[in-house]
């Protein structure tokens, strides 16, 4: 058994002092309150008790010690009820009379408080006692001052005490109902954040994992291929340029296979049930701007072009990168703006970059929840696989925009220089 701690302020908190203040001057105040209330009304039968009267500092000193025990009610809640159900009993037989009842206001508080800090089942031996203890000192008051020990007053004692004990533990059991939902709650919500945080960690760490996988498996064995051609190439040069040529046309071969094994495992990532599929490139943003028309989004597609294809000098990961970050855009604004109009922007002038933007008004406020928020993490994991810089967030008018900014593997001019 542990013992009590020698100061109620090293465990009292502030819920334990303000009950313990409150009750104490409830039942200070109306002790002050009686010798009026006699005088108002000298045929109901009450005694005048002022401070002049030694019972009347016996009764405050009572209340006192109640509302001091209420202090240790959240380290031992149920010895605390019962010691100061205690009390009444001490009044009863040292100063019986109209004040006993004062001395029933700290067992109801600390009835309600017991109930709050403690589950019912370690109540279930308590309450019946204290009970009993108010029922008998009751009895025992209403006796010594002057009633007959009959049916009728244990009676009238009994229901005393089941009022003093039953209706705060009503309050009680209703209160500990609304907080256990509260925290219950509260535990819900933590609980569905944490999953969906490991959610979207498990995806990214998956979608990180197969890329970098199929893509080593790839480059590894497709490169180190290519390395031994360039090899031979570089002995060759001078000595057999004829085999030479032969190893620079095998040289290019490897590098479209390469090509062609990292547009499939792509496609593998993004959807398994499509393996032969093509990657989408920025070409077919067009389709997909018409898609998203058919589905009732109002979306304008702008394009900056120069005297060459679309996209030229971006690698088809990098054309891969732009088209899912469109799709996921438009997809964005028609979940959490829907009826804004959208606008996709390619410019495609910078001799060095590629731009792209995908921006809806602010027409209709964009809502950012309730949503599981993959959908940024995915566009910046698959931006960052190219070097590539993205950009998102709300706009002056209070739209949204999300802005890629993609480096070409080569630029226009070397392009241009290139033979046919």
């Amino acid at each position: 058994m542990s013992a009590w701690p020698l100061s109620p302020t090293r465990t009292a908190s502030t819920a334990e002092i303000v009950a313990a203040g409150v009750c104490g001057a409830l039942a200070i105040g109306s002790l002050l309150a009686l010798p009026l209330l006699a005088a108002a009304e000298p045929d109901e039968g009450i005694v005048a008790v002022s401070p002049a009267d030694a019972a009347w500092w016996i009764v405050a000193a009572l209340i006192l010690v109640e509302a001091v025990a209420l202090l240790w009610a959240r380290r031992a809640s149920g010895k605390v009820l019962v010691a100061v159900a205690l009390v009444p009993l001490v009044h009863a037989i040292a100063v019986p009379g109209a004040t006993f009842s004062l001395t029933t206001i700290a067992v109801s508080f600390g009835v309600c408080w017991a109930v709050l800090r403690e589950p019912l089942r370690r109540l279930r031996v308590v309450l019946p006692v204290v009970v009993l203890l108010v029922a008998g000192s009751q009895t025992i008051n209403d006796v010594r001052s002057g009633a007959a020990l009959d049916i009728a007053t244990i009676t009238a004692a009994s229901l005393q005490a089941l009022a003093v004990v039953g209706i705060p533990l009503a309050i009680g059991l209703v209160l500990a109902a609304r907080k256990d939902a509260r925290v219950a709650r509260g535990k819900e919500l933590l609980a569905l954040k944490r999953e969906g945080d490991a959610l979207i960690q498990a995806a990214v760490s998956r979608e990180r994992m197969a890329m970098s996988r199929e893509l080593h498996d790839i480059a590894a064995h497709h490169m180190s291929g290519i390395a031994l051609l360039a090899s031979a190439i570089y002995r060759q040069v001078d000595a057999d340029p004829e085999a030479a040529k032969l190893a620079a046309q095998q040289v290019r071969a490897q590098s479209t296979t390469v090509l062609d094994d990292l547009r499939r495992v792509i496609g593998l990532l993004r959807d398994e049930s499509e393996s032969s599929r093509s990657v989408e490139t920025l070409a077919a943003v067009h389709e997909l701007v018409e898609l998203r028309r058919s589905a009732g989004t109002e979306v304008e597609l702008v394009l900056f072009t120069a005297e060459h294809e679309l996209g030229a000098g971006v690698g088809p990961l990098g054309q891969l990168v732009a088209y899912r970050m469109v799709q996921e855009s438009l997809a964005n604004a028609a979940a959490h703006a829907p009826g804004a109009n959208c606008v996709v922007e390619i410019d495609d002038r910078d001799p060095a970059h590629l731009s792209v933007l995908v921006q809806n008004d602010g027409a209709h406020a964009p809502d950012l929840g309730p949503g599981g928020g993959f959908g940024l993490i995915g566009m910046r994991e698959r931006a960052e696989l190219v070097a590539a810089e993205l950009h998102h967030g709300p706009t002056q008018d209070g739209g949204w925009e999300v802005h890629l900014m993609l480096a070409r593997d080569t630029t226009i001019e070397d392009l241009a220089e290139e033979p046919t």
